[in-house]
Parts: structure tokens; C-alpha cells; sequence
């Protein structure tokens, strides 16, 4: 093989892992690999990306460079383990096609973009029948968390985890009693999943946050810079995290003119996807999933701007009048609203990790996806610590807010969160999120819902039955409900007379 100067460690067979795409994400990886001891054979599609990275990092590092995926195979020491960064869809596709021809029974695809778990299964059928093992990895943690480590949620054909389990828990994010932010998740689809319902707390997380700042901008009159000093104050208690911190950040940033930069964004904000696949994974697995559902449509409603100005000029409500004591009180009742929200979100996503793994048999270990959480992800927070515990003292528990830790922290701070969605809703400041909470909350702590007139109104129209409460669950009735109605009527005439 003809050697290139920057390349004069670059033998057959001499590298340790392979990466395709050299996007942000990739080429950081790729250097993290590098950093803690492993040589790094690289592929991009287009050739110049590969050449500009190589000239970035120099000459120093232990990388070497493929122009084809079949260079690119001959690097590798068997078996191959190759790691495919590349925008998720069709373009995973595309690059399994390419590199499948060079590949050997036994060599390891993984998969680390945020792709669809549905997707991730069919990819393992796929190439199985050539002998690949195939892992669906997802992974957390941003530019900064790629390069210095990252949450890693791996899953799929079990017989790779042995090969690959070093090299990955060794980039990956440690926390602070040193345990790797990477563990296995499960056959099959499961490390998409957890990957999809990290992104869906963080929808959650995200929009409950925007939400406390929408309040005291609007609703008691302060700046961002004011809004920023409670962020870091709340970032030393029961909220510190990752997201309150940059949302600290955020609030201190200037514009050219020295206005807060956050003023000048236009308040409209899309999705990538991974919210809504975990809204309609969770409408498919019959779980309760309302305050990532709100958060994905308060994105949608942030997208008809030109229809929300045309709304505040002609809808009549509350125009964020200023009460008297509110900051004072709101600081108070948003810090408990927010850690309330927070819990509840986790409740919620994990109660979708544990009927997904239930109902596809993935045998996820909740415990070890808070372990893999608790650093190097979004989502990372004080929280997490307590999630992981709740799991490792009773893995088999249902819902987080059944947990004794969380039942207390819930009981002391639900009135707070009562408080701040009142007061929103008294000044007309939208709260879809927060509202959400309160409402799960509310109906989850319920012997008894409003469902029962629902069941009627179904049997009325649709014959579609119901049961008793006062009978076996398992014997359906059915009523004529317009002719029992009308013999109800005609008693009621009769006594009247």
C-alpha cells in the first residue's frame, strides 16, 4: 500500500476502529478515539472533507485516511468495527450499501446517528444474512460531549458488545464515581429508542424552562439578565443541570448594541423528529406521553408567527399585567414547578422505555440508563442520581412516582407547581408544558376518571360496549342508550303530573 507522508503509521490491517462522515460529530469522535490510545481509520464521501480534517488535527495524530470503502476495509483489523456518523435516513442507507460489499461475516456496523429505532431493526435483518453484526448506538452530548466524551446508549446484536465495549466506554463520559456514561441497552432497536426518549425528556426539559423565563420577561417585567441571576441560583439546588446552565448562559449574552441577544431571536423554532417519534412510539405503546406531546406542538405553534401577530391584535384575554408580589412569589413557586415538571417528565419517559422493552422484549435495565445519563448528555442533571436509585432499589417499579424518594419531593413541591400554573394562566402567559404536568399529575393521582362518561358516549354512538366497575372486568355490556334515555324522560313526565 503506497504511504502518504502524514500517514506513515498507516499499514493494512493496522487500525483500530473505522469512522465514516467527518461532519462535526464525526470528526470529534474520531479524535476522542484517538486521544485515548486507538488508531482511526477515516471516510468521507467527498474526499476534500477528509483532506481538510487530516490538515486541521496534523500530522501527529493517529489517523489515517480512506478514499474508498475499500481502503477503508483494508485498514482495519478484524474484525472490522466500523462507526457511521452520517446524517440519519437515506444517507445510512446509502453508506451500508457501499461499505456491505467489503465486509466479512463477523465484522460490526454501528450506527451513531440519532436514526429511527424502526429503521435500526430493519438495517440488522438486513445485513445479517451477510454474517455483519449490526448496532444501533445513540449519542448524546453535543460537539463538546463527542470530544470529550459523550453519553453512548449501544443496542443490537448482543455478540458485538465484547468487541466493541472497551473502545466505547472509553470515550464516553465518566461520572463522578468514575462509572462510563455507556452500558448496553438491548437487542434490536433499544439503543435508538433510549436514545429517541433521552430527546424526548429534553424536549420536555427545554420547553418547561423557556416556559419559567416566558413568565417573569412577560409576566413580571424583568430582563434576561435578572432572569439569569434566579437560573444560577436554581442551578445550585434540587435543578442543577446541564440545560439550566446554558439557559444561565443564554440570558448573559449581548448583542452588538449591548441588548440581550436573546430578544433579538425570532421566537420560532423547528424540530428535527425525535420528539414526535417518541409522541407516536408512546400513542402505538398506550403511554401517557402529554408533556413531550405539548412541547413538540409549542414548537409547531412558534412556526405560524405571521398568524399568532394577526391573533394579538383581534383575540381578547390577559396581556401579562404585572401583579404585585410576583417575582417575589414566582421565583419561589417556579423552582418547585420546574423540579415537579422535571421528575414528571423522566416518569413519563422511562414509563415508555418500560413498556417498549416489555412489549419488544428488550430486557432494558432502567437503572443502567440512568447510570448512562447521570454525564456527558443533554439531559444530565441532579435528577438523574435519584432515578438511577429509585430503579436500583426496585428495578421492577412501575412508574418513578411511586418511588418513596420522589413520592416526598412531590408532596412538598406540587403546590408550588398549582401555584405557578394559576398565576400564568391569570396573565394570559401560555404555560403548555407546565399545564400538562399538573394535568398528568393530577389524573395519575385519580382513583377514579371522568373515562367512564367516555365509555358511555362510545357504546351510545359506536356500540362499542363497556364494563362495570361492579361486575367482572372481563363481561362487556352493551346499552340502548336513546331508548333507555327516552323511557327515562317519559318516567320523569309521569311524576311530574
Amino acid at each position: 500500500m503506497k504511504k502518504r507522508s502524514s500517514q506513515s503509521r498507516c499499514q493494512d490491517s493496522s487500525c483500530d476502529v473505522g469512522l465514516v462522515g467527518l461532519g462535526v460529530m464525526g470528526q470529534n469522535l474520531a479524535l476522542n478515539f484517538e486521544e485515548h490510545g486507538y488508531s482511526v481509520a477515516v471516510y468521507n464521501r467527498t474526499w476534500s472533507r477528509t483532506e481538510e480534517f487530516l490538515a486541521k488535527v496534523g500530522p501527529d495524530k493517529r489517523l489515517c485516511s480512506a478514499r474508498k470503502p475499500a481502503e477503508l476495509a483494508t485498514l482495519l483489523k478484524r474484525p472490522r468495527k466500523i462507526l457511521l456518523m452520517v446524517q440519519a435516513g437515506p444517507a445510512v442507507d446509502e453508506v451500508i450499501k457501499d461499505v456491505l460489499p467489503v465486509l466479512e461475516p463477523g465484522d460490526i456496523l454501528i450506527d451513531g446517528g440519532n436514526s429511527h429505532y424502526k429503521d435500526t431493526e430493519r438495517r440488522l435483518e438486513e445485513v445479517a444474512s451477510r454474517g455483519i453484526l449490526f448496532v444501533g448506538m445513540g449519542v448524546s452530548g453535543g460537539e463538546a460531549g463527542a470530544r470529550s466524551g459523550p453519553s453512548l446508549m449501544p443496542g443490537g446484536r448482543k455478540e458485538a458488545w465484547p468487541e466493541i465495549q472497551p473502545m466505547l466506554q472509553a470515550i464516553s463520559a465518566k461520572a463522578a464515581d468514575g462509572l462510563p456514561c455507556c452500558e448496553w441497552m438491548g437487542s434490536r432497536g433499544a439503543g435508538h429508542f433510549v436514545k429517541m426518549v433521552h430527546n424526548a425528556i429534553e424536549y420536555a426539559d427545554m420547553e418547561c424552562i423557556a416556559e419559567a423565563y416566558h413568565f417573569f420577561v412577560v409576566g413580571c417585567g424583568i430582563g434576561p439578565r435578572e432572569v439569569g441571576e434566579i437560573l444560577e441560583e436554581w442551578n445550585r439546588g434540587d435543578l442543577e443541570s446541564y440545560l439550566i446552565e446554558i439557559t444561565r448562559d443564554i440570558m448573559t449574552v449581548q448583542a452588538a448594541d449591548g441588548t440581550p441577544l436573546v430578544h433579538r431571536i425570532l421566537d420560532v423554532v423547528p424540530q428535527k423528529g425525535t420528539g414526535r417519534w417518541a409522541v407516536e412510539a408512546a400513542l402505538e405503546l398506550g403511554v401517557p406521553l402529554p408533556v413531550v406531546a405539548e412541547a413538540c406542538f409549542a414548537r409547531d405553534l412558534s412556526q405560524w408567527k405571521e398568524e399568532r401577530m394577526r391573533a394579538s391584535r383581534v383575540l381578547l384575554g390577559p396581556q401579562g399585567i404585572l401583579e404585585v408580589g410576583c417575582l417575589e412569589a414566582g421565583i419561589v413557586h417556579w423552582e418547585k414547578a420546574l423540579y415537579v415538571g422535571r421528575i414528571v417528565a423522566h416518569a413519563q419517559g422511562f414509563r415508555l422505555l418500560i413498556e417498549a422493552s416489555r412489549r419488544y422484549g428488550w430486557e432494558l435495565d432502567c437503572a443502567k440508563v440512568a447510570q448512562v445519563w447521570r454525564a456527558g448528555c443533554i439531559i444530565r442533571s441532579a435528577v438523574m442520581e435519584r432515578v438511577r436509585s429509585a430503579f436500583l432499589r426496585n428495578p421492577a417499579l412501575e412508574s418513578l412516582l411511586l418511588d418513596e424518594y420522589f413520592r416526598r419531593e412531590l408532596g412538598r413541591h406540587e403546590e408550588g407547581l398549582r401555584e405557578a400554573v394559576a398565576t400564568s394562566i391569570r396573565l394570559g402567559v401560555p404555560v403548555p408544558g407546565l399545564s400538562s404536568v399538573l394535568a398528568f399529575y393530577d389524573g395519575y393521582r385519580s382513583s377514579k376518571l371522568p373515562a367512564n362518561v367516555i365509555a358511555a358516549q362510545r357504546d351510545y354512538f359506536g356500540a362499542h360496549g363497556y364494563a362495570r366497575q361492579d361486575l367482572a372486568p372481563q363481561e362487556i355490556f352493551h346499552t340502548d342508550w336513546a331508548t333507555e334515555a327516552r323511557k327515562a324522560k317519559e318516567k320523569m313526565r309521569n311524576r311530574s303530573r
